[in-house]
């Protein structure tokens, strides 16, 4: 095994046990005044993914500012294996508090690395994904892409739910990545 590649097993193993954005999100308090939570809450998606194959599960949910155009709030519940849950976890770092065209991007370049099965990413790219970067060997392993894509492919649903909620889940027009996502109940080719 390279230095590089003990290197992403390591983040790998580190963002499973410390499972970043774990948890519930918080309630809007109802009738809040102008300079209370719901003045600031945006609309919110949910998304349950399940890996029958594995076992991994998720139930991710999103909180996005009162325009639409970050994740304001990001969290998420699950079990499954150390990819899965630690995809989900450097996930939540990367698109906590981003815009939603961030989130395609990252998306994007996630989903591209899964179905390279492991050539080299582009430099943009690897960049952009910074720790996520870790799965570009899992990508070598067919019957592990879809636990690295779990979380991914439920924080895009979430974000669409959420973009529908506030009434612009038009596309491109809206911010939204849908044109990135594939139906999430479906297996990415194996």
């Amino acid at each position: 095994m390279s230095e590089l590649d003990e290197l992403y097993q390591q983040i790998i193993l580190d963002a499973a046990r410390e499972r970043h954005g774990e948890g519930e999100l918080a309630p809007v308090e109802a009738g809040a005044g102008a300079a209370g939570a719901g003045a600031q809450s945006g609309p919110c998606g949910e998304s349950t993914q399940v890996n029958p194959m594995c076992g991994d599960e998720v139930t991710l949910e999103v909180r996005l500012s009162p325009d639409g155009e970050k994740i304001a709030e990001l969290a998420w519940q699950g079990q499954g294996c150390s990819i899965s849950q630690a995809s989900i976890s450097i996930m939540n770092d990367l698109v906590a508090g981003q815009s939603i065209e961030h989130l395609a991007t990252l998306y994007s370049y996630f989903r591209e690395m899964m179905d390279s099965r492991g050539a080299e990413l582009p430099e943009a790219a690897a960049d952009a994904l910074e720790d996520a970067a870790a799965f570009h060997g899992v990508a070598r392993f067919p019957m592990r892409i879809k636990c690295a894509l779990l979380g991914w492919m439920a924080v895009r649903e979430a974000t669409d739910e959420a973009l529908r909620h506030l009434g612009t889940s038009d596309g491109q027009e809206s911010g939204s990545a849908e044109d990135t996502s594939q139906n999430t109940k479906e297996t990415p080719e194996q």
